[in-house]
């Protein structure tokens, strides 16, 4: 009976080491996935940073960019909306309904809710996610909001323009309400405080509650450094010398910005995060050079097809993750390989045939090659205006935009060239061979009409899985005077 006793005693004293040494191995190999944070810019210019910029106060983006690998062809949509679908997505917004503008806060547009999400795959492989910032992918009905496409917490801003203290958003004078939230709960007490604290302040707050045993996915959209042009008193006067007004106040807010970032990469190097995680920063479009950003030396600015448009501000930063660091990749890149490349990273496979963006995990991490030879920068449906990239050649349809030139640092003056370039008339095509001429200074297409053939081709063969643009139609029943002063679902 003893011995039954001890056998029995020893049986389950192995049952209890097996399931110990089970839930360990399930904890480590969690732990193993790399923590991800996404931080996205908003409407940064190619110019607007230290790592580029002297002028620019960013020691934080400096530092962070200096010792990981700084992006110099990653390509995002010209506009906010259409980037966020990318990154969200992994879908060229051509193929999504999302190719002509961006989505009007009283717009039923929204990311099509049959796509499934970044962040919904990430949890299915053991991840928490968490969202703080602006959204902009469509609010009109709730199953179009953050925590019902995969983020377990959200803390900011459906749409756009809102007001950096007030987080008020204005349409009209007769269309006024707060957009802030937490999850799906009105946010009524941050009125006066700036959106770069209150975004900087729960992202650390994430943090330092964050499980280490798990991944972490934490998606940072930043309202900075899109206008209105706000920013507190301390960070506009770092840049006494600016003598124009907006850009000082623009300059302020970059420099905000950074503090913020300094902030929330501390909270993860005091939390034990840092050393296996890969950090992304990029801008979701370039910047308005017409409102006071800088893209120089890059044409155009938000809004066009030019590469002052097109062309993001990026890096990424790892301790631990990047096998070469401390360079300039000039890989090709598009803001819709970010979706496969942080699946991969995160031990995942991409089984959508149709995703339109492709791995690049071996160039980020490894330092190998680009897996992209060609892109579509964007096919409108509202006009008769694309552009499209294969190898060293780019292929411009139409009108490129309305800010075509080369815009000087706005303290500088007014260059009248500049507005002279915005109001010239385009040939039906234009071609340049961006790898010799970033600036796009040289249309080639006279020169050479046999390439502008070829290149001709291959866009209509793009087009011909393009989606009609989603209805862009005001709906007055948007108005928040229906909700009690809040913009909010419930109209679609």
């Amino acid at each position: 009976m003893e011995a039954q006793c001890i056998t029995l005693s020893r049986s389950k004293m192995n049952l209890q080491r097996a399931v110990f040494i089970l839930l360990t191995f399930v904890i480590c190999e969690c732990a193993e996935k790399p923590h991800i944070v996404f931080i996205v810019a908003d409407d940064l210019g190619w110019n607007d940073v230290g790592f580029r910029n002297p002028q620019m106060i960013t020691p934080n983006l400096d530092r962070l960019a200096k010792a990981g690998v700084i992006l110099n062809s990653s390509y995002v949509q010209p506009l906010c909306s259409p980037s966020r679908n990318c990154f969200m997505s992994g879908y060229f917004p051509y193929h999504t309904g999302l190719q002509d503008s961006v989505i009007g806060i009283d717009q039923a547009k929204h990311l099509p809710a049959n796509l499934t999400t970044i962040p919904q795959k990430l949890k299915q492989l053991g991840y928490d996610t968490h969202m703080v910032g602006k959204w902009h992918l469509g609010f009109c009905n709730w199953k179009y909001t953050p925590t019902e496409r995969g983020f377990d917490s959200y803390l900011g801003y459906y749409n756009g323009d809102e007001d950096y203290f007030t987080h008020v958003r204005q349409l009209s004078s007769e269309e006024v309400g707060l957009d802030f939230r937490v999850n799906k709960t009105v946010k009524r007490d941050a009125n006066g405080t700036y959106s770069a604290n209150v975004f900087a302040d729960r992202a650390v707050e994430i943090i330092e509650n964050h499980d280490n045993s798990k991944p972490l996915y934490l998606y940072l959209p930043f309202q900075s450094v899109h206008v209105p042009l706000e920013v507190p008193p301390k960070y506009e006067n770092m840049y006494k010398n600016i003598e124009t007004i907006k850009r000082r106040v623009y300059c302020g807010m970059v420099s905000a910005l950074d503090e913020a970032v300094g902030n929330i990469t501390k909270a993860l190097e005091d939390k034990g995060l840092m050393d296996n995680l890969l950090l992304v920063f990029t801008t979701d479009n370039g910047g308005p050079t017409y409102v006071a950003a800088n893209n120089l030396p890059l044409r155009g600015a938000k809004t066009t097809l030019w590469e002052g448009g097109t062309k993001g501000t990026g890096f990424i930063y790892s301790k631990t993750l990047l096998k070469k660091t401390g360079y300039l990749n000039t890989g090709m890149m598009h803001a819709v390989d970010w979706y496969p490349t942080l699946l991969e990273l995160a031990g995942g496979e991409n089984t959508d045939p149709n995703m339109d963006g492709v791995s690049q995990y071996d160039m980020l991490i490894n330092g190998g090659h680009s897996k992209r030879n060609e892109f579509v920068y964007n096919i409108y449906d509202s006009q008769e205006a694309a552009a499209i990239r294969y190898g060293d050649l780019k292929l411009m349809q139409g009108s490129p935009g309305h800010h075509n030139g080369w815009a000087p640092l706005p303290h500088l003056g007014i260059d009248e060239r500049v507005f002279q370039a915005d109001n010239q008339t385009f040939p039906p095509f234009m071609l340049y061979n961006i790898t010799a001429d970033p600036t796009e200074h040289f249309d080639l297409s006279g020169k050479y009409p046999e390439l502008v053939d070829m290149m001709k081709k291959r866009l209509e063969n793009w087009k011909k899985t393009r989606v009609p643009a989603q209805d862009h139609s005001h709906v007055p029943r948007a108005n928040p005077k229906y909700y009690g002063g809040v913009w909010s679902p419930g109209w679609c």
